[in-house]
């Protein structure tokens, strides 16, 4: 998606996918020398973004982790700043599939992507957003941000397979896990937002268009996102089916 924009504005970058072991993300950083404008963060990478940042912008703080970091040269030297686009990325994939009015949030799992679509969903009329989780005691920090966003955070274990209805079912875990009771989740959701998007369709993707509700993919949230990163990075702004197609196409040809 990165290099599909980098073509469209004329710009002469490259963009790499780099493995980075837990807790190296540090020591990566300070190995990248001045030719290295941003990097994207990707999961388990999140939350140590923010530790490393020189400055943290007020969305990522809010949401408990940094999906951006942008590696600014100054007088002083380098200047690394943590941003947050999966937040306002999650808002406007929801808006554009018309999702813009969710009282009631029930999300699976509570990472930092859980973090994030909390803090998303707090600027589409959520008051209350349940996390289902195989592990309560590990649900800490995510509380804490569905708190930050000045909502009310419900813990729910996920072997009481929990029930009832929503307005908004958001799938964070992988499809191994929301596919083992992907209909149920679907028929009390009146939509749904998978954020997988490879393998794609999930089994809950399928239950909710056969139940009618509105699905919101894990490809929309990377491409809206992806937008909002790229006009942080270059500067310039690129419509957002311009990445959602390059997107596609590398997903189709895998």
């Amino acid at each position: 998606m990165h290099r599909a924009a980098y073509a469209v504005l004329g710009l002469d970058w490259t963009f790499e996918a780099v493995d980075v072991a837990p807790g190296e993300l540090p020591a990566h950083v300070d190995a990248l020398d001045a030719s290295w404008r941003a990097l994207a963060v990707t999961a388990p990478h999140k939350r140590d973004a923010l530790d490393l940042a020189d400055s943290v912008t007020d969305v990522a703080r809010a949401a408990g982790g940094a999906n951006t970091l942008l590696l600014e040269q100054g007088p002083r030297g380098r200047h690394v700043r943590a941003d947050n686009t999966d937040v306002p990325g999650a808002r406007a994939a929801l808006s554009e599939a018309g999702v813009v009015d969710v009282p009631v949030v029930r999300v699976l799992g509570a990472g930092a992507t859980a973090a994030s679509v909390a803090h998303a969903v707090a600027g589409l009329g959520a008051g209350l957003v349940e996390l289902v989780v195989r592990d309560v005691g590990r649900a800490e920090e995510t509380v804490a941000a569905v708190h930050a966003a000045g909502l009310e955070a419900r813990v729910l274990d996920a072997s009481t397979s929990p029930t009832g209805p929503v307005d908004l079912l958001v799938s964070t875990v992988p499809e191994s896990v929301a596919g083992e009771r992907a209909d149920a989740w679907a028929a009390d959701a009146a939509a749904v937002f998978d954020v997988v998007y490879d393998p794609w369709p999930t089994r809950l993707s399928v239950a909710a268009r056969a139940a009618g509700r509105p699905v919101v993919t894990g490809l929309d949230l990377l491409a809206h996102q992806a937008v909002l990163q790229l006009r942080l990075m270059t500067g310039a702004s690129v419509d957002v089916d311009v990445v959602r197609g390059a997107a596609l196409e590398v997903l189709a040809s895998a």
